[in-house]
């Protein structure tokens, strides 16, 4: 596990819908009524861009379709890795990703807090934030290109953070906060948010359908227990 002089940092994670950003902005303005704190964002922002891209006129929802079936071929463990330039998007997605890990690991070494929504980890690829090249690699080259990608995430993944913030919600509250999204998919998210424990990093579970002044209170004592003892 690495870490040594770096500052502390508090990872939020979870499904889709259960409130990462929300939360993860509370908690850095509660710290940073004490400490110099900053926060991160380690997802890739491949959702969104997506969702954008469907809304444009006559060639967004097809070309939204076609991204959506390359990005889940990608995330499958079972299926074949769609080809070489998919595979290069891929790796590059993970480049960028590693290149914000790094910026936030300069912050960390300079003594600023960072509260994250989302972290990166090896455990479950494919999903939350992990390895995007899950699926079978067919030929020497995409299986060197797995190999690479998947370097990335060992190497992230070895700075534990000081306090994950695990948030689980069923997949209907999901739907009913993100109704645009995939059920199929939001269904292995929140069925897999449990198997996350982020190299042994101490997790706190919080049910983030409780009122969010309750699910506030709880997540901000946590914190403050770590940063105590950190």
């Amino acid at each position: 596990m690495m870490g040594g002089d770096l500052a502390p940092l508090i990872a939020v994670v979870g499904s889709d819908g259960s409130g990462k950003s929300t939360l993860s902005a509370d908690l850095l303005a509660h710290i940073q009524q004490s400490r110099a704190a900053e926060s991160g964002y380690l997802g890739l922002g491949s959702g969104e861009q997506g969702r954008r891209i469907g809304r444009w006129p006559v060639i967004g929802p097809p070309l939204h379709r076609f991204l959506d079936g390359i990005a889940d071929r990608l995330r499958e463990p079972g299926e074949p890795i769609p080809g070489y330039l998919a595979a290069r998007y891929a790796l590059n997605k993970s480049r960028k990703r590693r290149a914000r890990f790094d910026a936030l690991l300069a912050q960390r070494r300079a003594g600023k807090v960072i509260v994250t929504d989302r972290y990166p980890q090896v455990e479950v690829p494919g999903l939350h934030d992990g390895p995007i090249l899950a699926g079978i690699a067919t030929s020497q080259r995409l299986a060197a290109m797995q190999a690479a990608e998947y370097a990335l995430y060992v190497e992230m993944a070895a700075y534990r953070p000081t306090l994950v913030i695990r948030l689980h919600v069923d997949v209907d509250t999901v739907m009913a906060r993100k109704p645009d999204h995939d059920r199929t998919l939001i269904t292995r998210k929140v069925e897999t948010v449990a198997l996350l424990l982020f190299n042994g990093a101490p997790i706190v579970d919080i049910d983030a359908t409780m009122p969010y002044a309750e699910e506030l209170a709880l997540a901000t004592a946590a914190v403050d227990r770590a940063l105590a003892s950190a």
